[in-house]
């Protein structure tokens, strides 16, 4: 069997909520001149939704709904999104147009290199497809983990999640180095993961009925991002909504997805197709 891992990068490979979570709460805060700042429940509420993976697009969905509460209407907020995303990237990013210098610098890892040494020992293809940016994610895979070209779709590479497009992408580059795989698994943290497993999974089946592509199976695991860990109750509660959202099993860490606990998921796989 050809096995084939992808991997989600922020919440998954990196904790993002002193960073890119910090981040919107900061923006929030910003354009709505300090009156509202979304705590990171209000950010997970938000996100559960399915639709928020780019978070320059929840910051100002957020900001809206604090002036809707208010009473205002959308069309009557002078809202640029240009600025948004420039304000968000301040602090996620830095002002250094060329160095990183600001939230994502001491964002902790929540994976390492040997790990990833031993699927590969396991006969276990891997990459990324994230709805990060690719100098993002470059910054943590190559210049933090050390990875060499590690096979990876970002955002400027796909349309944003739910979509599988990128999914697709990422196991199409991998498939360029093994035979067609039949196990597929991608491992993320949100609601919009798990979407996005289950749309790909439903095109797969659609596409295999008008061609000789070999059947695949997709599996959704969910890795608990450490913010919701604080108290049993809110871990839980996350859990509960990734499996609602599709997720087989859901992990504390990502390295507990090891290469026997992948292999176990070919029985839960083959029970969903």
């Amino acid at each position: 069997m050809n096995i084939i891992v992808i991997f989600d990068i922020d919440g998954v490979v990196r904790d993002v909520s002193g960073s890119y979570r910090r981040a919107i709460a900061d923006t929030v805060e910003n354009f709505t001149q300090g009156k509202y700042r979304p705590t990171p429940i209000d950010i997970d509420k938000l996100k559960s939704e399915g639709i928020w993976n780019n978070d320059w697009e929840a910051s100002q969905e957020l900001i809206y709904r604090y002036f809707e509460a208010q009473g205002q209407l959308r069309a009557q907020l002078e809202l640029d999104y240009k600025n948004i995303v420039t304000f968000f990237q301040s602090r996620y990013r830095g002002t250094e147009p060329e160095n990183f210098t600001g939230y994502i610098c001491d964002e902790p890892l929540l994976l390492s290199s040997s790990y990833l040494e031993q699927l590969t020992l396991a006969g276990i293809a891997w990459g990324f497809f994230s709805g990060a940016t690719r100098g993002s994610a470059n910054y943590v895979l190559q210049g933090r983990l050390g990875l060499r070209s590690p096979v990876l779709i970002a955002m400027e590479d796909a349309p944003g999640k739910p979509d599988p497009t990128g999914l697709f992408a990422t196991v199409r580059l991998l498939e360029e180095k093994i035979d067609n795989s039949s196990l597929i698994v991608y491992v993320g943290d949100t609601v919009a993961d798990m979407y996005t497993v289950e749309k790909a999974r439903r095109q797969d089946a659609g596409s295999r009925q008008t061609s000789l592509q070999p059947e695949k199976t997709w599996i959704g695991v969910g890795v608990l991002p450490p913010h919701v860990q604080e108290t049993t109750a809110r871990r839980d509660a996350y859990a509960d909504t990734l499996r609602q959202a599709g997720a087989a099993i859901v992990l504390n860490n990502v390295q507990e997805l090891t290469p026997a606990k992948i292999l176990e998921l070919t029985d839960v796989g083959s029970g969903e197709q």
